[in-house]
Order: structure tokens, then sequence, then C-alpha cells
């Protein structure tokens, strides 16, 4: 097993092309592939910009000053 990290191009109908050492031979090989595109620099066209998300907000005011959170206090002998 050998590790190679090579540049390839990639077509827009989605065919890669990259050029590998001469000493490999010929034949089939299993092949990982990982992309990274911080190769390329990142243009406002290639970057879309996503709206701020909006998650729904319920207020139901301060806790009481003498709320329990412990579980022996939530929770009956049975556990529920």
């Amino acid at each position: 097993m050998r590790t190679l990290e090579t540049t390839a191009n990639v077509t827009s109908d989605g065919k890669i092309t990259l050029q590998l050492p001469p000493d490999i031979p010929a034949g089939e090989y299993q092949v990982v592939l990982v992309l990274d595109q911080t190769i390329v620099p990142e243009t406002s066209e290639t970057r879309k910009q996503r709206p701020p998300l909006n998650f729904p907000v319920d207020s139901y005011g301060s806790w009481s000053p003498n709320l329990s959170l412990r579980r022996e206090d939530m929770y009956d002998e049975w556990g529920r």
C-alpha cells in the first residue's frame, strides 16, 4: 500500500483526471478519494449566503426562588 498526494482536475460532467508517478505499474487499484476544496479559492459565486437561523423562543419568565431540580424532588420512589 502506498499513499500519494496529487492534484486532480474535475470536469463539469463529473469526470476526474489526474497524473500518477511513472513508477506506478498498470493494473487495477482500490482508490480512496478525499476532496479538499481549500486548493481552489472560494469566491462569492461559489459560496452561497444562508439566511440566519430563526429558532422559536418561548419565555416563561424567571424561575421560582424555591424551585428544586434535585432528582429526589422531581421523581418518586419508583423513579417516575
